[in-house]
């Protein structure tokens, strides 16, 4: 088979991973509804393209923070990599390295910090965390970050506890036995007491009493710009700017969270008109195709994550396979580029996108 999409690398996957790990990939919480928006709500836009426009040379490249990413397509943070494939976030991080774009590794990472440090030592890493119950391990996580290079934290916001993922249940996840969540010291064995084995963890760990003081305590003491990753609404963009955060990645946690909440791309504009220019809007959940990217940065996203593709990616030949997605995407957006009559990532602006509802108003 001729892998030649996304849609081809997710089908292979389907073949290749063990069903614990590929329903722990793939599913949503409870009805799956929000699962199937962030795919829908893409197909809902309309690309409205100029024509007779020299296209001939053309830039994807894109600036955020101090970065110059080579594209506005980088690689969100999923848990446990290793369970897709042996080399894990290791194969992951270098895939990014290479195409010259951001990789953010996940607090769930069966690789730690260090090891991902060691081993991609140029690709441009951030770190996702949660706030967990010890501050103390909290506040470690974040100086390994800062101390083995690690340029942004990304805190995830919208998981005070784990959504109900009906898949893990029935399956009563857990890791593998030679795999544990090594980020946390000794302490990342994933067993299931019943029920999935991950939610029981997370309950034990993260901290369901957070708030907006905690992003301010954490702003306070890190070294690092904090980009805050899970906010879906205005208000809680406008608080973000208020606790002095630099970054807001628009996501619904691919939908495994709080299920039939907006599709991420639907709460984009929301946010981006709150946002302004004081912080940087940035959008993961539901981007599978170069058209995907192309709609977020028109509707105000800086940078596009992608978290599933990454993982199909891996699961098919580990380094290569990531590398393989990221150009295939890349490519589309190149091409979306070119046929929409823009050249550079600032030429795509709101007059290029519109709704199929707004249509018939032209």
């Amino acid at each position: 088979m001729s892998l030649v999409s996304v849609c081809d690398y997710e089908q292979k996957a389907i073949d290749i991973l063990p069903r614990n790990a590929l329903d722990y990939y793939r599913s949503g919480s409870d009805n799956q509804v929000t699962l199937q928006l962030n795919k829908t709500a893409f197909q809902r836009l309309r690309i409205r393209p100029r024509h007779l426009r020299d296209v001939s040379n053309r830039s994807t490249s894109t600036k955020v923070f101090e970065f110059n990413s080579s594209m506005p397509i980088g690689i969100a943070p999923t848990a446990m990599h290793k369970m897709a494939h042996d080399d894990g976030e290791i194969a992951t991080a270098k895939a990014a390295g290479k195409l010259g774009t951001i990789f953010i590794l996940s607090t769930l990472s069966t690789t730690s910090i260090e090891d991902v440090a060691r081993h991609a030592p140029d690709t441009h890493k951030w770190f996702q965390l949660y706030i967990s119950k010890d501050r103390e391990l909290t506040k470690s996580m974040v100086r390994r970050a800062e101390t083995n290079n690690f340029k942004a934290l990304v805190l995830t916001v919208d998981a005070p506890m784990f959504g109900i993922r009906r898949a893990d249940v029935r399956n009563k996840f857990q890791l593998p036995s030679h795999l544990q969540l090594e980020n946390f010291m000794g302490n990342g064995i994933v067993n299931s007491d019943g029920g999935s084995g991950i939610n029981e963890y997370v309950k034990k760990q993260f901290d369901s009493s957070i708030t907006w003081k905690d992003v301010k305590w954490l702003v306070g003491f890190t070294k690092l710009p904090v980009i805050l990753k899970g906010i879906l609404t205005k208000e809680d963009a406008l608080l973000a700017v208020e606790t002095g955060c630099k970054g807001i990645i628009v996501s619904n946690h691919g939908a495994r969270q709080l299920d039939t909440v907006a599709a991420s791309i639907e709460a984009l504009p929301e946010v981006v008109r709150a946002a302004g220019d004081k912080l940087v809007v940035m959008l993961d959940g539901g981007v599978t195709q170069g058209t995907d990217v192309f709609k977020a940065i028109a509707l105000g996203a800086k940078m596009v994550f992608l978290g599933r593709p990454i993982l199909w990616g891996l699961a098919n030949g580990g380094q290569e396979g990531v590398e393989n997605v990221l150009k295939i995407v890349h490519n589309e957006f190149d091409t979306a580029l070119a046929l929409s009559g823009t050249t550079t990532v600032n030429d795509i602006t709101k007059e290029y996108v519109i709704h199929e509802r707004e249509l018939s108003k032209l």
